[in-house]
C-alpha cells in the first residue's frame, strides 16, 4: 500500500450504483479508490504534497456488460484502469472481484486472480516484445499459469488468432511484420487466450485509423457476446463509446462526475462536462448543425484541486455553492447518477456566448 494513510471508514459501504443493480449480475465493485502519487521536494527529497490522480471514485461492472469510462486526458481514467489491476497499488478503498478484495490479496492469490481479469494496452506495439514471436507473446500467460502441455497451449493461441482474424501462420512472425490494428488483435488474442471475465481496454482503438477502429470495435462487442465477457472500455472519444457501451461513466479531475446508461447520457445529460464533451461530437452530415460549449480555461492540476466543485472554475452554470460545496454524487432519475448542485438545469443550459 501507499505511504499515505487516509480515513477509509466510509470505504465498506456498498457503492449506490452497485445497490441498484442485482447482487449476483455485479462482477467487479470499486468502492471508494483512491491513488495519490507522491512528490518529493528539498534536498532530503521528502514528500511535500500529492497528486490526487483518483478521488473517491465507485462504479460496479456488470457480468457481460461494457462500462464506458471517459474524460479528458489526465482525468485518472487509465490509474483507475492500472489501480484495480494491481498495476499500481491503490492508496485507498475497495475492489471487490467476486465479493472479494483483490487489494488484500497475496502473490499467489492475485497471480490465479489474473486469469480473470487481463488487459488491452493503449499501444499495439510497445505492449509486444520486439524479439519474441507473436505465438510466444499471445502463449505467455498460459505458459506462466502452467495451462496445458505445449501442444495445447499451440492449439489455443491458434485458435484465438483464428478468432480475432489472423491465420495461425503468423504465430512464427515478429510484431514489426504487422500493421497497427494487426497488432492491437494480437494484444486482445493474448487477452482472449486467457478465457478472462473482465478485460480492462485502454484506449484500444486510439492509436488506429477510422476505418481500423471500426473493425477492432466490432470485433470486441463479437468476442464479447460469444464469451461473455465484461468490458471496462476506458476512452476519451464519446463516439467510440457511443458505439461500444452499455452504460458510461464521465470523470474529471480524478472523480466520477456522471453515470448512465448509454442513451441516457447522450440524450439527457445531467452534468455540465459531460455536456460540453457531448457536443464536441463530431456529426457526420455536413448540413447537420450542433451548439459547440467551448470550456474557458484548463483543467486545474490535480496537485491543488480547486475547493467545492472541481469543475466550477470551467463551468457557465456555476454559482457560490458552487465554489463552496462539493456536491453529492447521487441519483438523480432511476439509474442516473451526477455530482451537480443544479442537475436538473443542465439539459437546457447553455453558455451565454458561443
Amino acid at each position: 500500500m501507499s505511504d499515505v494513510q487516509l480515513d477509509n471508514t466510509q470505504v465498506s459501504a456498498l457503492s449506490p450504483q452497485a445497490q441498484q443493480s442485482d447482487d449476483t449480475a455485479t462482477l467487479l465493485e470499486v468502492r471508494n479508490l483512491k491513488k495519490y502519487f507522491s512528490v518529493k521536494g528539498g534536498l532530503l527529497r521528502r514528500t511535500v504534497a500529492y497528486v490526487k490522480a483518483v478521488d473517491d471514485v465507485s462504479f460496479a461492472v456488470r457480468k457481460g456488460e461494457t462500462l464506458g469510462l471517459v474524460g479528458e486526458s489526465g482525468c485518472g481514467k487509465t490509474t483507475v484502469g492500472r489501480t484495480l489491476l494491481r498495476l499500481e497499488q491503490a492508496t485507498a478503498g475497495e475492489v471487490l472481484f467476486d465479493g472479494r478484495n483483490v487489494l488484500t490479496f497475496s502473490g499467489s492469490a492475485m497471480k490465479a486472480l489474473r486469469r480473470d481479469l487481463q488487459i488491452i494496452f493503449q499501444d499495439p506495439y510497445s505492449s509486444l516484445d520486439p524479439r519474441v514471436h507473436i505465438g510466444e507473446s499471445v502463449a505467455e500467460g498460459l505458459t506462466i499459469h502452467g495451462i496445458g502441455d505445449r501442444e495445447e497451449r499451440v492449439q489455443k493461441v491458434r485458435e484465438a488468432l483464428i478468432k480475432v482474424g489472423l491465420h495461425p501462420s503468423h504465430m512464427q512472425r515478429f510484431p514489426h511484420e504487422f500493421s497497427g490494428g494487426q497488432r492491437q488483435r494480437i494484444g486482445i488474442a493474448r487477452a482472449l487466450v486467457m478465457n478472462p471475465r473482465l478485460i480492462v481496454a485502454d484506449e484500444p482503438v486510439s492509436a488506429l485509423d477510422v476505418s481500423v477502429q471500426s473493425q477492432v470495435l466490432n470485433l470486441m462487442r463479437t468476442l464479447q457476446h460469444e464469451f461473455g465477457m465484461a468490458y471496462l472500455f476506458i476512452a476519451h472519444n464519446l463516439s467510440v463509446v457511443e458505439h461500444i457501451s452499455d452504460r458510461v461513466a464521465v470523470m474529471y479531475l480524478g472523480k466520477i462526475v456522471e453515470l448512465a446508461d448509454r442513451k441516457g447520457l447522450f440524450t439527457s445529460p445531467r452534468h455540465p462536462y459531460t455536456k460540453a464533451l457531448i457536443s464536441a461530437i463530431p456529426v457526420p452530415n455536413p448540413r447537420a448543425r450542433r451548439q459547440r460549449i467551448i470550456l474557458q480555461g484548463d483543467v486545474p492540476s490535480p496537485l491543488n484541486p480547486p475547493s467545492g466543485c472541481r469543475f466550477h472554475p470551467r463551468c457557465w452554470m456555476a454559482r457560490a455553492i458552487c465554489r463552496e460545496v462539493e456536491p453529492t454524487f447521487e441519483e438523480k432519475v432511476p439509474g442516473h447518477w451526477s455530482a451537480c448542485h443544479f442537475s436538473e438545469e443542465v439539459i437546457d443550459s447553455l453558455p451565454a456566448r458561443q
